[in-house]
């Protein structure tokens, strides 16, 4: 869920909203077989510069439509630096890499004694 705050300017409520609206559009797309089920933008999202500006394209879209998928990304993008890493089994599978909390509890003990 997203919750802009009132401190969000118009303009990037409007960028928010023209995401939203164009993620729909790719969706409709999947679900109405005009784009391939396995190889379209919104499957294969984030599309690293790198992965852009390779000498190969194996996708049956466009670069511009894994780069910029709507008109303000021309402007202003932030590159994400990588792509999906295993899909969604990162976020079924959550690692930490903290110091564990036996550290902290050392250093107490340690210093108390």
């Amino acid at each position: 869920m997203v919750e802009p705050t009132e401190s969000e300017p118009k303009v990037e409520l409007d960028r928010f909203v023209e995401a939203m609206i164009a993620i729909h559009g790719e969706i409709t797309a999947v679900q109405e077989g005009r784009v391939d089920r396995d190889d379209n933008p919104l499957k294969n999202a984030p599309h690293t510069a790198a992965m852009v500006m390779a000498e190969n394209w194996a996708h049956d879209y466009t670069r511009e439509q894994a780069a910029f998928p709507v008109s303000s990304l021309k402007r202003q993008k932030y590159w994400t630096p990588v792509g999906r890493v295993d899909n969604a089994y990162g976020d079924r599978n959550i690692m930490c890499s903290c110091v564990p909390l036996s550290a902290y509890t050392d250093d107490v003990t340690a210093t108390a004694a």
